[in-house]
C-alpha cells in the first residue's frame, strides 16, 4: 500500500475532514478542518469528494516521504514554501510526489492552518462517520491521536492519471470584519456592551486552540445579576465570561456551556477567523439572520473555479483559457434556533463537479 512516511511535523498536525456531524447530543463536537474552505478547495484540486480526510497543519510545516508509489497532492489554506526533492511547488496547485521522494512544507507564512489533500484519500477507518481526530475523545485520526514523526500514513492511492489543477488562493481577508448574528443571549448584555463588541477592535490572544479563540480587548459589559443554565453551543458561538473578554468557540468546542453567548460567527466567516494568528486584529460586523443566509448563498467559495492543464506563469494567468471547472458547494450559514437541537449542526452540501476531466 502507498504511504506517506512522516519525518517531522508540528505537534498539532492532525487528520481532519468535514467533521462528525449530528452528534452534539452525545457530547461529541463536530471537529473537522478549521478552515472548511481550504478543505474543499484542496480536495477539489486532487479530484476528491469535498469532505475527504486531509492532513491539517497548524502553524508548523511537515516533512514526509512517499513510500510504495507516487502521491498526487495539493496544499490549500495558509501559504507556505513547498519542495518535492529539488522541485519547487506552490499552494493551491496539484502536484505529484514520486515514490521515494521527500516533501518539505515550510512553516506557514500567512494564516494559521493549511490542509494537505491526497488523491484517493487517507486510508484510516472512520469513527462515527468521520476520520477527523477528536483528541479529547481519542477517536478518529491515526489511532486516535495527532500525527508524529515516524508515522506511516496509509493512502488509498490515486485512481486516475495525474491532471494538473490550480485555483486562486483561499482568501484570508485579514482586514475584513468577521460577520456575526446576535444571540441567543444578547439580552444578557447592556447596549454599551453590544456596541463595544461591534465598534471596538479585538486582538487574537495567545490562548488559541482548535477548541476556542480567546480575544483580548475592551470588556463587554453584562447586565447585573444575569445568569444562565448551560445550554448548547455551535462552532462560532461567542461566549463572554465574567471578565468580559470574548471567547469564540471553534471546531473542537465543548457542546454545552454556561457563559452567555452574545452572538455567533456566520460559517462563511468562521474559516477566516480561524486563519487569524495571535496578535492579529479582529473586528466584528453585525448582520441579520436573513443577511447571513444571503451571504451563505452568495459566498465566493461557491464560485471557485478549479482550472486544468499546465500551470501558467503568474503574469499570464489572466489570459489563460479555462479548460474545465469544478464548483464547490455553498457553506451553510450558522444561524440556529438555540431551543431546536435539529438546527445545531447543518450538514455540508456534497461537492458538485462538472464531469469532464474530473472524478
Amino acid at each position: 500500500m502507498t504511504a506517506l512516511e512522516i519525518a517531522t511535523c508540528g505537534p498539532l498536525t492532525t487528520i481532519q475532514d468535514c467533521g462528525r456531524i449530528g452528534l452534539s447530543r452525545m457530547g461529541l463536537p463536530a471537529a473537522g478542518a478549521m478552515d472548511q474552505r481550504a478543505l474543499r478547495i484542496a480536495n477539489a484540486l486532487v479530484g476528491n469528494p469535498a469532505g475527504e480526510a486531509v492532513i491539517e497543519l497548524a502553524f508548523a510545516g511537515l516533512v514526509g516521504r512517499a513510500i510504495g508509489g507516487d502521491i498526487e497532492m495539493a496544499v490549500a489554506g495558509a501559504l507556505a514554501d513547498i519542495t518535492c526533492e529539488t522541485r519547487k511547488e506552490v499552494t493551491h496547485q496539484s502536484f505529484v510526489l514520486r515514490d521515494g521522494e521527500t516533501l518539505r512544507i515550510g512553516p506557514l507564512i500567512t494564516g494559521a492552518f493549511a490542509v494537505v489533500a491526497i488523491a484517493g484519500g487517507i486510508a484510516v477507518p472512520p469513527m462515527l462517520g468521520s476520520r477527523s481526530l477528536d483528541l479529547r475523545a481519542g477517536i478518529g485520526g491515526l489511532d486516535g491521536r495527532a500525527l508524529r514523526p515516524g508515522d506511516r500514513l496509509p493512502l488509498n492511492g490515486s485512481r486516475v492519471p495525474f491532471l494538473s489543477r490550480w485555483s486562486a488562493a483561499v482568501p484570508l481577508d485579514r482586514d475584513a470584519p468577521i460577520r456575526i448574528v446576535l444571540g441567543p443571549q444578547d439580552d444578557a448584555f447592556t447596549e454599551r456592551g453590544l456596541q463595544t463588541l461591534i465598534d471596538r477592535p479585538y486582538v487574537v490572544s495567545n490562548a488559541v486552540s482548535r477548541m476556542a479563540y480567546r480575544l483580548d480587548g475592551p470588556p463587554i459589559e453584562r447586565r447585573p445579576g444575569v445568569e444562565i443554565l448551560s445550554d448548547g453551543t455551535l462552532p462560532g458561538s461567542i461566549q463572554v465570561p465574567p471578565d468580559g473578554q470574548p471567547i469564540v468557540l471553534m471546531a473542537d468546542r465543548q457542546t454545552i456551556g454556561g457563559y452567555p453567548k452574545i452572538g455567533t460567527v456566520i460559517s462563511a466567516d468562521l474559516g477566516r477567523l480561524a486563519q487569524r494568528r495571535p496578535g492579529e486584529e479582529v473586528r466584528f460586523a453585525m448582520v441579520s439572520a436573513h443577511e447571513a443566509r444571503e451571504i451563505a448563498a452568495q459566498v465566493k467559495l461557491s464560485e471557485v473555479e478549479i482550472q486544468f492543464g499546465k500551470y501558467p506563469a503568474k503574469s499570464a494567468r489572466a489570459e489563460q483559457p479555462m479548460f474545465d471547472a469544478a464548483r464547490i458547494g455553498n457553506v451553510a450559514d450558522a444561524v440556529v434556533d438555540a431551543s431546536d437541537s435539529a438546527t445545531w449542526e447543518i450538514p455540508q452540501r456534497p461537492l458538485w463537479m462538472l464531469t469532464s476531466g474530473t472524478r
